[in-house]
């Protein structure tokens, strides 16, 4: 719960009824750094509104430091992430149920090495266009290149926007937001993960531990958006990809949904060896 990470939050924005508490306990964190007042600024994503006029919830104050948040179980994961998570559909669209269980799943409940290391939930790689930090980790290759967060919460927030400003993610916002089968196969088929079991993964771990009541909470509010706030122009979309360190033709293809083929195709490629720093084009000319 939030409640559990609020010595971040700046206590008036949020929750006026705990405001001295967390303003304690931020005091207690350490002296402001030369930066002066502008190190007392509340770290704001891009502002949205959300159905019923609410305005996106401030991120937590970065401290400059990567702040660790050790769980337990898995109970205490969703316990502490939850409402997080209930914020991010209120303003994204994302199930709150979805986004629970890819976290667990990704995150081994927030004990998994790489969530150690990088406050990574959803196992987010850096892809062509990162410019924050990072870390090395073994997955499907040696070596591939994660985003690091120096806050959890960051990463929720990354999470919301990675899913809402990729194309082929589109079709998942038309389905229904308490449908989270669909969305949990849709998210397979869309390449965010390569284990064939992924969408009956994140279904079992939905249903038990009853993380569907996280979605009917929010939709019982009526406060969730129903559009994609950060969705970019598809005129303006990228049509080609530079090789990171660790990157496949394969990864790359389920990145954009094309098959290997294709990017061989579109590449004139003879084989699948690919080496860093290559531009390859990713889509067709239109």
């Amino acid at each position: 719960m939030i409640r559990r990470i609020g010595f971040l939050f700046l206590a008036a924005l949020l929750l006026a009824g705990c405001g001295a508490k967390k303003k304690r306990s931020t005091a207690q964190r350490e002296a402001p750094p030369v930066l002066g007042t502008d190190s007392q600024k509340t770290i704001h994503m891009p502002r949205v509104s959300v159905a019923g006029g609410t305005d996106l919830y401030p991120m937590p104050e970065d401290m400059g430091r990567f702040e660790q948040f050790p769980i337990t179980d898995t109970r205490e994961y969703i316990e502490t992430f939850s409402e997080i998570a209930q914020y991010e559909m209120r303003a994204f669209g994302i199930p709150a149920s979805i986004t629970l269980a890819q976290g667990i799943l990704e995150s081994g409940s927030g004990k998994g090495e790489l969530t150690l290391k990088t406050n990574n939930h959803f196992g987010i790689k850096c892809h062509t266009g990162w410019q924050g930090e990072f870390d090395f980790h073994d997955d499907d290759s040696q070596g591939e290149c994660f985003r690091k967060y120096n806050h959890p919460m960051f990463s929720f927030r990354d999470h919301s926007i990675f899913l809402t400003t990729r194309s082929r993610y589109d079709f998942l916002f038309d389905l229904a937001q308490d449908d989270y089968v669909r969305w949990a196969q849709g998210l397979r088929q869309a390449g965010y993960a390569t284990d064939r079991k992924y969408p009956e993964k994140l279904i079992a771990l939905i249903e038990r531990y009853g993380l569907e009541k996280f979605d009917a909470e929010v939709l019982a509010t009526g406060q969730v958006t129903k559009s994609r706030p950060f969705k970019e122009p598809r005129a303006h979309r990228s049509q080609t990809h530079r090789v990171a360190k660790g990157e496949t033709l394969y990864a790359i293809s389920r990145i954009y949904g094309i098959s290997v083929e294709e990017l061989r195709q579109l590449n004139g490629l003879l084989d699948n060896i690919i080496s860093i720093g290559q531009l390859l084009q990713v889509k067709g000319s239109k």
